[in-house]
């Protein structure tokens, strides 16, 4: 099973660093029911898609938790066994939990498929994102489509070898 796990540029050289993601209960996204069925759609690419999205908003929430690190969506898409990622069933009704799973036991990086991260210039939009996402939690609609704006970026794919370069410590 595919799962979108959202960090940031220091947690991903962390997760260098140690070879892991995280021990369980991991927080990702996936195709699970209810994204499905709020998605309306059958096609597992745009699926995967709304899921990675979902992850990079969670990445948005990790930045501005983050007040140090660079300012870049970052999303982990790696494979898990089929099983070890569990929707929770009682905030599956949740709009704010759409795609979410936890993942039981330690998160390998080598299991990742790939790695997607903002370009350099998405840097100002998701900035003004970090800050406006407490405003548009609390209903401001102007914040929101701030936060929104972040979205137009598109994620961009880089293989798991590229990581050092991505976090600084290639050559």
């Amino acid at each position: 099973m595919r799962v979108y796990v959202p960090l940031t540029l220091s947690g991903l050289a962390e997760a260098y660093k140690t070879g892991e993601l995280g021990a369980g209960p991991l927080l990702a996204y996936a195709v699970t029911p209810a994204l499905r069925e709020w998605y309306l759609s059958d096609d597992i690419e745009e699926l995967e898609y709304a899921a990675l999205n979902r992850a990079a908003l969670a990445s948005l929430r990790l930045l501005a938790a983050d007040s140090g690190t660079v300012r870049r969506r970052v999303v982990a898409a790696v494979d898990v066994p089929d099983g070890a990622a569990v929707a929770d069933p009682d905030r599956a009704l949740d709009p704010a939990a759409l795609g979410e799973v936890r993942v039981a036991g330690t998160v390998k990086l080598a299991k990742a498929a790939a790695v997607h991260v903002d370009s350099d210039d998405a840097v100002e939009d998701v900035t003004a994102a970090v800050d406006a996402l407490a405003a548009a939690d609390g209903g401001d609609d102007d914040a929101q489509f701030v936060v929104d704006g972040a979205e137009d970026h598109e994620l961009l794919w880089f293989a798991t070898q590229e990581i050092p370069n991505l976090v600084g410590l290639g050559g």
